[in-house]
Formats: structure tokens, C-alpha cells, sequence
């Protein structure tokens, strides 16, 4: 606060010829005498790490000063965390479209296809039903993966292309990796793409498609799967794919489905 002799040199402040001062003018005179009538300090900062100082004027105020150098404040941020560095690297393979390749194979052993005829007419009609279950083995015909198990329903006979369409709802079963299911269109006459719905096991949270290619109906198709949302496949259901054809084969041991040609605890 300002003193009270201070206060009265404000009051006796007399300011000539004030006829022809501005009020602007009068305001910077009396600013100024009153910064003058206060008493100043010189506040000096030193350059050098200084632990906090108290220094006591004579009027008994103290002023305290707070002096930091804190070397933790500029640390190489270009070094990643372990955990954000993981963090990204699953971000990436879960944003990342995955291929997988797959043949299906009815080697008439299980019974599938079963045709119910609902419609109870002589040719194909909406309506028909036909759940089925084939043997599935990885795109290079190595290895034995599992089964398909789903059901088709009879949506439209198109008789001009020698074929039906159909409505498909099934899942593809890779024993401990868990399964896959897809829904869309199954058309015998051409390629055809359906939806991936859902999984389990390392395929819980899966999405995309999958391209339905047939070879020789009912008996031989080929699927590319285009998968989102999951971190990398396991090596073993990868490889390269056996070219497509009418005529393809799984290895014999993958046939037989042998420890070394099959996946632990292939669904059967």
C-alpha cells in the first residue's frame, strides 16, 4: 500500500496551465508522479541452478524467488515405450487386410449335401433346403483344417444357366483357432462374394469377405478369404495357394489327416 505521505503529495499535486492540458495528458502527469512516489527494487535473476532464496528488504517485506532445472524435462522422446511400440504393432495387424485360402471338398463320406424339397415340386423351387457339411484343408492342400457346417436355402432356379441360387448361412471350423461364419449369395453358375459375419477363438472380431469360386458343384470350391480385424494368422494356416482347377487334390497325408498334416484338434 502506498504511505500516507504519498497519498498527500498526490493530493497537493498542482498541474499547470490546465486549460490547456488534455484530460490524456493530465492522467500521464499524475501516473507518473505517483509511480514515482513509490519506492522500487531491482529483482536480479542469476543464470546458474539456484536452490529457492529469501531475501528480507528493510521495510520488512520478503520476497521469495524459485529458481528450477529439471534435465528430465527435455528426455529423448524418440524412443518409443515398450508398450505403445506393442500397442501400434497390434493396431497395425488388426487394420490390415489378412488372405486366407481355402479349399472345401466333399469327398462323399459325411453324408452332404441333403436336399429337402419343401416346395414338394419336381424341380428346384424357393424355398428348398440344403444343409451341408464338407471337409475344408489349407490353399496349398497340406493340411487338414476342418469342416464346413451350414445351410442353404433355394432362393431362385435359373434354368437358362444350368444352376440355383441360393441363400447361405455357414461357418468354416479350424479346431483350436476357433471358426468363421459368413452369410450372402452361393450361385452354382458363377463366383460369388459373402459376407464375414463374426468368429471365435483367434477370429473373434473378424469382418470382411470372401470369394466363393465353384469348381465342380457340389463337390470342390475354392474360398479367399479377405479377413479385418485380427491380429496376424498363425503360419500354418497360411501358404501358398495350389492354383485353382476341377482337378485338385489334398496331399495323402493331409487326407489322412496325419499329426503333421493337420491342425491340433481339427474339427471333424
Amino acid at each position: 500500500m502506498a504511505s500516507m505521505s504519498s497519498l498527500k503529495m498526490i493530493s497537493s499535486l498542482k498541474l499547470s496551465h490546465s486549460s490547456s492540458i488534455s484530460p490524456l495528458q493530465t492522467q500521464k502527469q499524475v501516473g507518473s508522479s505517483l509511480f514515482q512516489s513509490f519506492p522500487t527494487k531491482t529483482l536480479k535473476f542469476s543464470a546458474s541452478p539456484q536452490v529457492p532464496t529469501t531475501r528480507r528488504s528493510t521495510n520488512n517485506t520478503t520476497t521469495t524467488a524459485f529458481f528450477f532445472n529439471n534435465p528430465k524435462q527435455h528426455q529423448d522422446s524418440s524412443k518409443p515405450e515398450s508398450k505403445h511400440s506393442s500397442f501400434m504393432n497390434l493396431f497395425i495387424s488388426i487394420a490390415k487386410v489378412q488372405e486366407l485360402f481355402v479349399y472345401e471338398i466333399n469327398e462323399r463320406d459325411r453324408g452332404s449335401p441333403a436336399y429337402l424339397r419343401l416346395s414338394q415340386k419336381p424341380v428346384n423351387s424357393l424355398g428348398d433346403l440344403v444343409p451341408f457339411s464338407n471337409k475344408i484343408y489349407s490353399g496349398n492342400l497340406e493340411k487338414r483344417l476342418g469342416i464346413t457346417a451350414g445351410l442353404c436355402v433355394l432362393i431362385q432356379h435359373v434354368p437358362e444357366k444350368k444352376g440355383d441360387r441360393y441363400e447361405a448361412i455357414y461357418s468354416f471350423y479350424f479346431g483350436d483357432y476357433g471358426h468363421i461364419s459368413v452369410q450372402g449369395a452361393y450361385l452354382t453358375y458363377q463366383d460369388t462374394y459373402l459376407a464375414v459375419t463374426g468368429g471365435s477363438g483367434i477370429f473373434e472380431g473378424v469382418s470382411g469377405q470372401v470369394k466363393l469360386q465353384q469348381l465342380v458343384f457340389p463337390f470342390k470350391l475354392f474360398y479367399t478369404f479377405y479377413l479385418k480385424g485380427i491380429p496376424d494368422l498363425p503360419a500354418e494356416l497360411l501358404g501358398k495357394p495350389v492354383e485353382p482347377s476341377p482337378n485338385v487334390e489334398p496331399s495323402p497325408a493331409a487326407k489322412a489327416a496325419e499329426p503333421d498334416a493337420s491342425i491340433p484338434n481339427f474339427t471333424n
